[in-house]
């Protein structure tokens, strides 16, 4: 007999075996098993089975296939409220899902901006009832996002925002943004800010260099972001607050991320797997898709993205995901709106990097799951004993080529229409229920 037992009412036992279990968070990668028990994780790892299968466990084989905790997604934008034609949480999950991601951190520039205790229990209440995955809200770290004053840290984190986000805009006043770091060092809040210069960047729509110039497109220099964000870092320093830059795309920003590290300034960093994996190259005869804040930058500043990513001086991985319509999308470059849409791609493009031999796959889970959960102080990205069972099972060697059909997101604006990859989500599971087996 097993030595699980299976508690009335639970959420039915689920084993998954023969597998590649890849936990990060506890610095595992070996062939082995994972057990999911009441919708919590019961064992994982090389010697799950030691104690055998719980009674009447659905038991699914695994194929040698990778099994890893379950992506979370720290910079997703979700049209609910406003935007609801661009995408709603329904749509989102379900993309979501598909990419192997359980819980998306969402970003307050709807409409009306999520500033306020009842928007963010809107946003709970609206997940509760159309989302399949977990949904955790940032609200806005200034009132309507307009960089003048700071919103109720104290009211949002206890109606649930899980960070404070300056989504797209900037605080361009450095008063305000220290204020709202000092502020939010006695809640221990995470203070998130776009670090992007709206004087620098001007009316550029496209990183400035050689290809921008035979493009006749406006340019916006790498300095439009590192003016920012070491004047950001120096307010952090200041404060003494958790400063966290939401995207950064340039080597000199790689640089300034480091040196702050290295200061003791508690500083953290993000990046698009776009800016990882592609270049202002791509963005080939004005394709409009290939339009992005940040903007994609030389193939010198992905390789030095790439390697802060291994060397851990950028901590997270985004999506970025940013679902934008055909009216705004359908336009001459200069333009059409900034935005890809991600959810379904983040994992297989990161994976481009791992085949290539950039990134370790614990490295890319990490990045992409054990490290954003931790900096959000969430119960995710990881597969010890007593967690959520949220994991997703993955065929890294699975060849597959997107279309546009595929995609399960309301909006269509990927950058990666037609592209090869390499690795596919076989299942997903939130909860220790199956939420999308392909």
């Amino acid at each position: 007999m097993s030595a699980f037992a299976k508690r009335a009412g639970d959420t039915p036992p689920l084993v998954i075996d023969n597998a590649r279990v890849v936990d990060p968070s506890r610095g595992i990668d070996a062939p082995g098993a994972v057990i999911a028990l009441g919708g919590v994780i019961a064992a994982a790892g090389p010697d799950a089975l030691n104690q055998g299968q719980p009674d009447g466990a659905e038991v699914v084989d695994a194929g040698g296939a990778v099994v890893a905790p379950g992506l979370v997604d720290m910079r997703v934008f979700v049209g609910e409220p406003g935007f609801d034609h661009r995408e709603t949480f329904a749509s989102a999950s379900r993309a979501a899902l598909s990419g192997g991601i359980t819980t998306i951190v969402t970003m307050p520039d709807t409409h009306p901006v999520i500033d306020d205790p009842a928007l963010v229990d809107y946003v709970f209440r609206r997940a509760r009832d159309t989302a399949r995955v977990r949904v955790r809200p940032m609200a806005a770290l200034t009132k309507g996002q307009a960089g003048q004053e700071m919103t109720e840290f104290g009211l949002l984190k206890e109606a649930g925002a899980v960070g404070f986000s300056s989504g797209r805009q900037v605080v361009a006043n450095a008063q305000v943004l220290r204020r709202a770091l000092t502020y939010a060092r006695d809640f221990d809040a995470l203070v998130c800010h776009m670090p992007e210069d709206p004087d620098l960047k001007g009316a550029g729509v496209m990183n400035a260099g050689d290809t921008a110039v035979r493009l006749g497109l406006s340019g916006i220099p790498s300095e439009a972001e590192s003016v920012i964000l070491a004047r950001d870092l120096r307010l952090a320093r200041l404060a003494k607050g958790r400063y966290h830059a939401s995207l950064v795309s340039t080597a000199e920003a790689v640089d300034l991320i480091r040196w702050a590290k290295n200061q003791g300034i508690q500083a953290t960093a993000g990046v698009a797997i776009t800016n990882l994996t592609l270049n202002e190259i791509d963005v080939g005869a004005y394709r409009t898709f290939f339009k992005t804040q940040p903007p994609l930058r030389s193939e010198d500043d992905r390789l030095a993205l790439v390697q802060a990513v291994a060397d851990g001086v950028i901590d997270v991985v985004v999506s970025n995901h940013d679902p934008q319509d055909v009216e705004t999308k359908r336009q001459p470059f200069a333009e059409a709106a900034d935005g890809a849409v991600g959810l379904e791609t983040l994992l297989a493009a990161g994976l481009r990097l791992v085949h290539a031999g950039d990134l370790s796959l614990s490295r890319l889970l990490e990045a992409t799951a054990t490290r954003p959960a931790a900096l959000l102080g969430l119960d995710a990205g990881t597969l010890k004993p007593g967690a959520p069972a949220d994991l997703v099972v993955l065929d890294v060697d699975a060849p597959w080529v997107l279309s546009e059909t595929m995609l399960l997101s309301r909006s269509k604006n990927t950058p990666f229409e037609g592209a090869r990859f390499m690795g596919r989500v076989a299942m997903t599971v939130v909860g220790g229920q199956v939420a999308f087996r392909r």
